[in-house]
């Protein structure tokens, strides 16, 4: 069967069926945020946000759809100043004939989302999702599973910081405490501590935990480890690129799939 080269409006179909775009919270924007429908796509660039250092290196890798996390577009623009953000990146997208897509709050809460992924990268067992918004389909936010074996927090925070790619963590609670039962949330996740506690979780490994969420976590006993916003998501993004191009494979579709290994969370520890 020859192979041939989906449009964008293919390539939406497409993860549509992986990560429902109905799934998306009401406040959020995932989607196409630029482009031409019926652009023809023969390489696709993932990132997971929609910076002007991600599209350039779209452009160097020669790709036309640069795919992320983080919608380009929140909010209706009321002027496009090309000096900010993110006006400049639309900008750029149009001149350089890339279409930005974004897929956010419905591949957290999708099947083989980001949080199954950073699952599967802690090697939990008996995986439920953590805040269920459709138990028959497997969709919702976050996930909760089991170690093999129970070790100390201060054991499970190294490897932490192997799977994520960073020598620095934020965390709460005793690190002789016994970790078992582990729950995960890519992105800002502070607001499910509780459901985690309740869910019988030991420890919360999330990012973009505020003060009053550890003040929170310290009270109920649940050790919670903030391993920032970009890289609990970065890994998880990641891991859905090698999903999205082995179903493209399935599709027959000529397309190559490159993870932007290059982009740097703009936080950084001084």
């Amino acid at each position: 069967m020859a192979t041939m080269a989906p449009t964008v409006h293919d390539l939406l179909d497409l993860l549509d069926q992986l990560a429902p775009f109905d799934l998306a919270e009401s406040w959020d924007n995932s989607g196409l945020q630029v482009g031409d429908l019926s652009q023809l796509i023969t390489r696709i660039c993932v990132a997971l946000d929609p910076s002007v250092d991600s599209l350039r290196g779209c452009a160097r890798r020669a790709g036309q759809l640069l795919l992320t996390h983080h919608p380009l577009i929140f909010k209706p623009l009321t002027s496009l100043d090309i000096r900010v953000y993110p006006a400049n990146v639309v900008f750029e997208a149009v001149k350089a004939d890339i279409s930005i897509v974004a897929v956010h709050t419905n591949l957290d809460m999708a099947r083989m989302g980001i949080n199954q992924m950073l699952a599967d990268q802690l090697e939990l067992q008996e995986v439920r999702v953590l805040n269920e918004i459709d138990p028959k389909e497997g969709w919702g936010l976050g996930r909760i599973g089991s170690l093999t074996e129970g070790v100390p927090l201060s054991s499970f925070v190294q490897k932490a910081k192997t799977i994520l790619g960073t020598d620095r963590l934020r965390l709460t609670g005793d690190r002789d405490k016994e970790i078992r039962r582990v729950a995960v949330v890519g992105g800002a996740g502070g607001s499910l501590i509780r459901n985690a506690f309740d869910k019988g979780a030991d420890l919360l490994l999330t990012g973009d935990v505020g003060h009053h969420n550890a003040l929170e976590a310290k009270t109920l006993g649940l050790a919670v480890i903030d391993g920032g916003h970009f890289l609990t998501e970065q890994l998880g993004m990641k891991k859905f690129t090698t999903v999205f191009q082995e179903t493209i494979k399935e599709k027959n579709w000529d397309v190559d799939v490159v993870f932007l290994e290059d982009e740097v969370d703009p936080l950084y520890w001084v």
